[in-house]
């Protein structure tokens, strides 16, 4: 007899079987698939999405761990607490120069503007920013998405979607409204039906964590505010809003874990955030296999080992080249931070040999000068300040802006009430 109920509840160990045995990426992807499948009935959706919590959740214990030790979580009576209050760098790291990490900047897929706002605004509940509200209208070009003081910024790919080798973690007051939205995607709900046959995915570890994984591939931590008034902080900060919307349900952008070969030399990278932008480690989050760099007061910068073992390929640059161009090109992903002084952070990567102009985009800062006029300057390349070699460690796109102009007032795209 084949009945659909059966059916999935035999799939269902199957992929329990799959993960018991390890082939964790296989049971994700079987899952994914038959989720995307219109003709099944809500229930298997149901099960099938249980088993994808299941796989998720294991497969991305390794990840998770430094997400957790960031919130600081108790193991009481052998289960999980409610994380504690966020602790904010300062005190442990008074001296710390980046003010905040305002921005991620990932290409979707190009003419796929409906997947784009499905993800960022109907399911992560992100502010539509007003300074791009008419690419809405129109339904092409870049798109900000807002969460709090932060931003994704989400330009069309050439023509294809970036997929980050890492985690995006984002804190939310509760989740249960993403969990009800999952649920209405899973019932067919048509708001969502641009996310399926997509690489979209929810896996559910408790009531305080969402694993989810956008359109094209990209992974996101979304965990429960223990202190919603502390982590949206908007008496230190905020992104416009458009007149007559509510603010993102998203209340930071508090870490960006970055995926590394298992040969990268952490302690360098750790080196050279402090010495080129004066963002010192937090050992305290750190461990053999990954380190935490301080992003300001509420946000951290994790560097780990990729989870899928030694032998990964990791790239977070995709390169072309001109000959009429200096540099070349970077098509991958790239971080926006602000500093408290432009000045010295440029000085300290010209003398390393770390500074970098991407011809993709308008504003280029070719020395020193021109960064204080721009109020901006790019690296790309990661080095250790004690190898004499300066052999690069990783190639990460990094923005790195000023607060302030040259006449001492605050920049205009500057998140922050006082600078």
């Amino acid at each position: 007899m084949n009945h659909p109920i059966i059916n999935a509840i035999t799939i269902f160990l199957t992929i329990i079987n799959a993960i018991t045995s390890c082939h964790l990426q296989l049971a994700i992807i079987s899952c994914n698939l038959l989720l995307q499948s219109s003709n099944k009935s809500c229930t298997m959706k149901h099960l099938l999405s249980a088993a994808v919590s299941v796989s998720v959740c294991v497969y991305n214990t390794q990840a998770f761990s430094n997400i957790h030790a960031n919130r600081s979580s108790r193991i009481v009576d052998g289960s999980v607490a409610a994380p504690s209050k966020w602790q904010l760098h300062a005190e442990s790291n008074p001296s710390c120069e980046v003010l905040l990490m305002d921005h991620f900047n990932i290409n979707h897929e190009k003419g796929r503007h409906d997947a784009l706002r499905a993800f960022y605004f109907d399911f992560l509940g992100c502010a539509i920013d007003p300074r791009k509200q008419e690419n809405i209208e129109i339904g092409t070009k870049t798109l900000w998405a807002n969460v709090g003081m932060h931003q994704f910024h989400l330009p069309e790919g050439k023509p294809d979607a970036q997929v980050f080798d890492g985690v995006i973690t984002l804190i939310h007051e509760d989740l249960s409204a993403l969990m009800e939205r999952y649920n209405d995607y899973l019932d067919g709900d048509e708001k969502f039906a641009p996310l399926k046959e997509t690489e979209f995915m929810v896996g559910v570890l408790d009531d305080s964590l969402l694993m989810v994984t956008d359109p094209w591939g990209t992974e996101f931590n979304l965990m429960s505010s223990d202190d919603p008034v502390e982590d949206r902080a908007s008496d230190v900060g905020a992104q416009p809003l458009i007149e007559g919307h509510k603010p993102s349900e998203g209340l930071k952008l508090e870490d960006l874990t970055v995926y590394v070969p298992h040969d990268a030399n952490l302690e360098g990278i750790g080196r050279f955030y402090q010495h080129v932008l004066g963002a010192p480690e937090i050992e305290e989050l750190g461990s053999e296999s990954s380190i935490s760099i301080s992003m300001g007061e509420r946000q951290t910068l994790t560097f780990q080992y990729h989870p899928d073992g030694p032998d990964t390929l990791v790239n977070h640059h995709d390169f072309s080249y001109d000959e009429q161009d200096e540099f070349p090109s970077n098509h991958g992903p790239h971080i926006s931070l602000y500093v408290t002084d432009l000045a010295k952070a440029y000085q300290s990567a010209a003398k390393l040999g770390v500074t970098y102009v991407n011809p993709r985009f308008k504003r280029r800062a070719y020395s020193e000068e021109e960064a204080l006029d721009q109020c901006m300057f790019r690296l790309i390349e990661i080095v250790d300040p004690l190898d004499e070699n300066k052999e690069v460690i990783l190639y990460l796109e990094h923005e790195v802006r000023s607060a302030k102009t040259r006449d001492g007032k605050k920049y205009k795209s500057c998140p922050l009430n006082e600078v």
